[in-house]
């Protein structure tokens, strides 16, 4: 061995011991298909540290929101299936493809469930200039003014616009939609009077309805939430409506077996963190991770639903 290369094999070896473990590291990204504050972010970061130990790889979360969701779900669906780019999603990707003409995706098929891990109860909420602080007297103001007020979403097709329709019919009662790229600029514009109500994931305004920015009408879901037991639910108000915005951990198409059950594995030991629990309970949401052979038939079954959920409430097709 020359001088020359045993000179080269040693910088080599130098530089090898002094690079930092982490910087050789491949990340895992974290595509979600949500903007900044939405519930969904909020539940990833909360768990990021521990979802990254179970993983065995850094996190980066990777917001992409846009179109509702679908140009996120359309960059996790064109990423390599590695376990390397995954997703944490809601309701909406099973209610797309009733509510837009077409997708740049097929839904579920361009994509591997995971682990559906569980719910995030939402609230309608109003700004604090409307003179409403109850479902009865939020019926009687949008009656009187016959479609007039105006109502956000993250975006056309999303469960919480959904879930406004579905309060609309549920009390016969219209308003007009402005859909915003995102559950930061809704709440923007919400809190900022631009706008008059909206149904949002809990954790994502609790600190709204703290500060009194924002006013709670009713959540909906069976029972009040723990996490904010002063809200009514609207069943006690006298409203027969109820939503359920789950949450789930996706891949790209074709993600191997051993992966889909190491990814569920993780997954399962994330959310049973002692910390993450915490965090999850103190936002409301409630965790029930179905083992990873249920989650496609899951998601078939709520394409379904909503499919005919969407039919009865009128939203037509974008």
């Amino acid at each position: 061995m020359t001088t020359l290369t045993r000179r080269a094999l040693l910088a080599a070896t130098t530089l090898a011991l002094a690079t930092p473990a982490f910087a050789q590291e491949k990340v895992i990204r974290f595509i979600l298909p949500n903007a900044t504050g939405s519930g969904v972010d909020a539940i990833t970061r909360a768990a990021q540290p521990a979802l990254a130990k179970a993983l065995g790889h850094p996190i980066v979360v990777d917001n992409q929101p846009g179109a509702g969701g679908v140009v996120g779900l359309q960059a996790l669906a064109r990423s390599p299936a590695d376990g390397f780019a995954l997703s944490v999603v809601s309701n909406n990707v099973v209610i797309f493809p009733s509510v837009l003409k077409s997708l740049p995706f097929a839904m579920p098929d361009d994509f591997t469930p995971i682990a559906v891990v569980g719910y995030t109860p939402v609230v309608l909420v109003v700004n604090a200039k409307v003179p409403a602080n109850n479902a009865a007297e939020l019926v009687a103001l949008l009656k009187q003014t016959n479609g007039e007020l105006n109502y956000a979403s993250g975006g056309n097709g999303t469960i919480l616009h959904l879930a406004t329709e579905m309060f609309l019919d549920a009390t016969n009662t219209k308003a007009r939609h402005i859909p915003y790229k995102g559950v930061g600029p809704m709440l923007t514009d919400l809190i900022g009077g631009q706008v008059e109500f909206a149904t949002a994931a809990l954790p994502s305004v609790q600190q709204h309805l703290k500060t009194g920015a924002l006013k709670a009408i009713g959540v909906a879901t069976a029972q009040r939430v723990p996490a904010a037991p002063e809200i009514p639910n609207f069943k006690e108000q006298g409203i027969d409506y109820q939503v359920e915005a789950w949450f789930a951990v996706v891949g790209p198409k074709g993600l191997p077996a051993a992966e889909v059950q190491r990814v569920h594995a993780a997954v399962t030991a994330a959310f049973n963190d002692p910390a993450v629990k915490e965090t999850m309970a103190r936002q409301g949401n409630v965790i029930n991770i179905l083992p990873a052979d249920q989650a496609m038939p899951f998601f078939r079954s709520e394409m379904a639903k909503y499919a005919a959920l969407v039919k009865k409430a009128g939203v037509e097709a974008q």
